[in-house]
C-alpha cells in the first residue's frame, strides 16, 4: 500500500520540481532583458567641473548645501549616528567649497575689471571708479589667498588624522599596511613644497 502512495507522491514531487525549474530560467531571462533600459543619471554622477555661466550660483548653493550637511554632525556624532570620519569630511568639504567659491569670485572680478579697462579706454567709466575696482580685486585676491591657506591647513590635519586612524587599526589587527602606506603618501604628498 505504500508503495501505490509512494508512485503518486513521486510523480508530483517531479512535476512540481519541472516546473520550479521552467519559472526560474523564465525569471532569468526576464531578469536579463530588463537590463536593456538605461538607467538615470544619478545626481551623484555628474560631473563637479566648474560650469561657464551660473559658476558662482552653483558654488554658493554647493556651500550652502556642505555647510547644512555640517551644521549638525557634531551632534549625530555623540549620539552615535555618524562616525567622526564623517563629521571631519563634512568640515573638509565646507571649508574647501569656501575655498572655491573665494577663487571664482577673484575670477570673475578679473574679468570684470579687464572689461572696465576697456571702458575706460573709450571713456565711459572714470579713473575712480576703475580704482575702487581694483582695491575690491585686491581685497578678494586677499580673501582668496586666506581660504586657500585655510583650505591647505584642513587637508593636512585631515591627512595626519588618517594617518594617525590606519596606524591605530594596523596595531589592532584591523588595519592593513597598504593603507597606512597611502596615509603616508598622501600625508607627504601633502607636507611636499608646492612649485
Amino acid at each position: 500500500m505504500t508503495r501505490m502512495l509512494a508512485l503518486p507522491v513521486t510523480f508530483f514531487a517531479v512535476a512540481i520540481s519541472a516546473l520550479a525549474a521552467d519559472q526560474t530560467a523564465q525569471n532569468k531571462s526576464e531578469e536579463l532583458e530588463s537590463f536593456d533600459v538605461e538607467p538615470p543619471i544619478l545626481k551623484q554622477n555628474l560631473s563637479d567641473e566648474p560650469l561657464p555661466n551660473g559658476d558662482m550660483a552653483r558654488l554658493e548653493k554647493q556651500l550652502e548645501r556642505a555647510r547644512q550637511s555640517a551644521a549638525g554632525a557634531e551632534r549625530f556624532y555623540k549620539i552615535g549616528v555618524l562616525a567622526k570620519i564623517e563629521v571631519e569630511q563634512r568640515l573638509l568639504k565646507v571649508v574647501r567649497c569656501e575655498s572655491d567659491l573665494a577663487n571664482a569670485r577673484v575670477a570673475r572680478a578679473k574679468e570684470e575689471l579687464a572689461e572696465k579697462e576697456s571702458q575706460l579706454t573709450t571713456g565711459e567709466i572714470t579713473r575712480d571708479e576703475l580704482e575702487s575696482m581694483k582695491t575690491a580685486l585686491a581685497q578678494l585676491t586677499e580673501t582668496a589667498q586666506a581660504a586657500a591657506a585655510k583650505r591647505e591647513r584642513a587637508e593636512l590635519d585631515a591627512a595626519e588624522a588618517n594617518l594617525r586612524r590606519q596606524q591605530k587599526l594596523l596595531r589592532l589587527g584591523i588595519g592593513q599596511k597598504s593603507d597606512v602606506t597611502q596615509a603616508e603618501e598622501k600625508l607627504a604628498e601633502l607636507r611636499a613644497p608646492k612649485n
